[in-house]
């Protein structure tokens, strides 16, 4: 796989994407090198100077006060990291590992943080090379950067810590060393150049990003299959109605699902002579609601899209002004909201999503399916505890929501006095994402149930077609059997992305 070239401040999500779901190795573009070693010629002449300079020449945080000889700024550095290595708890997934070094890099590229071309360098290679920092995943409340967990990727490029390299995990020096590199002893600011910044927060709720948005395309496919399970109306999916509302996520949401619903055999079949006047809103307000997440999770884009791009280490160097100037662009604030946007995304998707299920599986509302959609229902208990396990989910997807923004607490002896929690609010994504695609998973088992039990009548040719993918890998449920294994591989093409490639109609686009 060719390397990516990127242009700091200048990324695109599309790009990001490409670095998550393929774990592509990045180069920047060289046309910043030139400001990159500018900026680090500037602080090189910070330390050597008599003015203390934040980071540079004096203490961190409440230590600020206190100046430290130039003899010693590398020992600052080195031991500002070392002492940062707080981090617990498992590991995050070497993805994730990889598009933190990525946005570091592109902080970096904006020629603002005073490093040394060499670093660049060094994760470019790192990058290329599959040497993963071990980082623990929790430890960090989102300013004055993410300390803890970018302490342990910095780790490894001074030759400590853990990382990956070769799928094993080993001492930081000895992961480079197999790889042909080497570590470099960090100069003045160089050690809180690494770990000043919102890289963790923000490759999280990109990750959280992506993920969400394949999600809500799946919501599209197993939806439309929904409706036809339960002989839904399509006549809520007028073009009219949502143009006369304009909001841009309903209106693709509901022209997604006309595509995915035209010339369905079961719909044709209830057209005319209905005794059902209205479907509940789960059928529906389905594009009032999905593509209203969709619309949120677009909002967040934009958000993370510009933090992406950012320089947000502290202090920063301004070149052109001839200055050295202490901020706060490490809060992480702007990646918090745009997590908890995402976050309450996700959880209206399997909220309706859910409903969905519970309507199919309840013979009062599933317009004559059999109980829990099982052809022998008394004997067999069919798909009554599946429903059940959504609702679990659901609900656990419901208190996971809640803000984290909100939640500051100080730290740092109170010098660092508010903060964003933007890093379990991103870290959280991943989970409500995973218990969306088995509620998702779950959907498609009842709707496919429930397509069966409408022969010798067809459903539409894409959801035929995604019908013909799910029983590649789950069988028709007769008689009842040991569920778990048919409700891990139904998420499975959900997450996979398995369902909609089977569809093959266009869905909405993230960045379209």
């Amino acid at each position: 796989m060719s390397v990516l070239e990127l242009t700091p401040g200048a990324v695109t999500l599309e790009q990001l994407a490409d670095v998550y779901w393929n774990e592509r190795a990045v180069t920047l573009d060289l046309a910043c090198r030139p400001a990159v070693e500018e900026a680090a010629k500037r602080i090189d002449a910070a330390a050597a100077g008599d003015v203390a300079v934040y980071g540079v020449n004096t203490g961190f945080g409440k230590l600020a006060s206190l100046k430290i000889a130039p003899e010693d700024t590398a020992t600052l550095q080195r031991n500002l990291i070392l002492s940062h290595c707080c981090g617990v708890g498992a590991a995050v997934p070497r993805r994730m590992a990889r598009l933190m070094m990525t946005l570091k890099l592109l902080s970096f590229g904006r020629g603002a943080s005073g490093v040394r071309w060499d670093y660049v360098e060094l994760l470019q290679d790192m990058l290329a090379k599959g040497v993963t920092p071990v980082i623990p995943a929790q430890g960090s409340v989102g300013a004055s950067g993410d300390l803890a967990p970018l302490s342990h990727m910095t780790a490894v490029v001074i030759g400590e810590g853990e990382a990956e390299y070769a799928g094993e995990i080993l001492p930081g020096a000895e992961a480079l060393a197999k790889a042909g590199l080497t570590p470099i002893q960090l100069g003045p600011k160089e050690g809180l150049a690494f770990i000043n910044g919102t890289q963790f927060s923000t490759a999280f709720a990109l990750a959280g990003l992506f993920e969400a948005w394949q999600s809500a395309q799946n919501a599209l496919v197993i939806s439309a299959m929904s409706t036809d399970a339960i002989m839904g109306s399509t006549a809520p999916l007028q073009p009219e109605i949502h143009q006369l509302r304009g909001q841009r996520g309903q209106i693709e949401a509901a022209a997604a699902m006309r595509k995915i619903l035209a010339g369905s055999e079961i719909r044709e079949s209830h057209r005319d002579d209905d005794s059902r006047v209205q479907d509940p809103y789960c059928i529906r307000c389905q594009p009032q609601v999905t593509g209203a997440a969709m619309d949120v999770i677009r909002q967040a884009a934009i958000t993370l899209e510009v933090e992406a791009n950012a320089a947000t280490d502290n202090p920063l160097v301004l070149t052109e002004a001839g200055l050295i100037v202490s901020g706060g662009n490490f809060h992480a604030e702007p990646v918090g909201f745009a997590a908890d946007m995402i976050a309450l995304a996700v959880s209206e998707i399997g909220a309706i999503a859910q409903r969905r299920i519970a309507l199919m599986v309840d013979p009062t509302l599933s317009h004559d399916l059999p109980p829990f959609l099982t052809p022998e229902p008394g004997l067999n208990s069919g798909l009554m505890i599946a429903e059940v396990t959504t609702a679990a989910l659901m609900s656990e997807n419901k208190h996971l929501a809640n803000p984290c923004v909100t939640d500051s607490t100080p730290t740092s002896a109170n010098q660092e006095d508010h903060v964003s929690m933007a890093a379990h609010g991103a870290r959280r994504l991943i989970q409500m994402v995973t218990n969306l695609n088995r509620i998702l998973g779950v959907e498609l088992l009842c709707a496919a149930q429930g397509i069966e039990f409408r022969a010798p009548l067809t459903t539409s040719d894409p959801l035929q077609s995604v019908l013909m993918r799910l029983r590649q890998d789950v069988a028709t449920l007769g008689a009842d059997r040991y569920m778990a294994p048919d409700l891990e591989a139904a998420a499975d093409l959900v997450s996979a992305g398995a369902l909609t490639e089977a569809c093959g109609t266009s869905l909405p686009e993230l960045g379209a």
